[in-house]
């Protein structure tokens, strides 16, 4: 059906023929429940904090087998994305499951080269969406110490993580020197 028959079809519906299939939607569809429940209640710190503490398990489980799955943070982002949460939200998870693989990548280094070249793809992504949001002023420091845990761990990818990040990064402001 195209949006146009929709529409049509839509203003054809009584008010309460449209609040019934409204509510069956509601009731049959997740993703329809869990767009409305955000809606009109977004706790947009609770779903961020969710994402981190689910990403930060991929990494750091309290028992059991680590799986450091990049999916699991590349799932919730999308989420985030349909719902169309704020993008300084976004941006962070996606931060912070960068800063979450180094950080287990410092004491577990991978041998897969896999893993090295999907956190590349995962910082390109963050540096674009931070850029095409006007973000990059708010996280630039946060991209620039990635960049430099991936030097110092020693990724055979680390300049393309320069380049990626140079492509992406304003200048920090000056910082004022105290002579005092």
């Amino acid at each position: 059906m195209s949006k146009r028959a929709l529409v049509k079809h839509l203003q054809s519906l009584s008010k309460e023929e449209l609040e019934s299939q409204v509510l069956d939607l509601y009731t049959r569809f997740k993703p329809v429940k869990t767009y409305f429940d955000f809606v009109f209640h977004p706790k947009e710190d609770r779903l961020i904090e969710e994402a981190k503490f689910k990403i930060n398990k991929e990494y750091f489980p309290a028992k059991g087998k680590v799986k450091a799955r990049r999916s699991v943070a590349q799932k919730m982002i999308k989420h985030f994305l349909t719902l169309e949460l704020k993008a300084e939200g976004t941006a962070d998870v996606m931060l912070f499951h960068l800063e979450t693989a180094l950080a287990y990548n410092k004491v577990k280094p991978s041998k897969q080269d896999a893993f090295y070249t999907s956190m590349l793809r995962s910082f390109e992504q963050a540096v674009q969406f931070t850029e095409a949001n006007g973000l990059t002023h708010v996280f630039n420091q946060r991209m620039a110490d990635i960049v430099e845990e991936v030097w110092s761990q020693e990724w055979f990818n680390a300049t393309a993580f320069d380049q990626m990040y140079d492509m992406g990064s304003k200048p920090l402001p000056p910082r004022e020197i105290n002579s005092g």
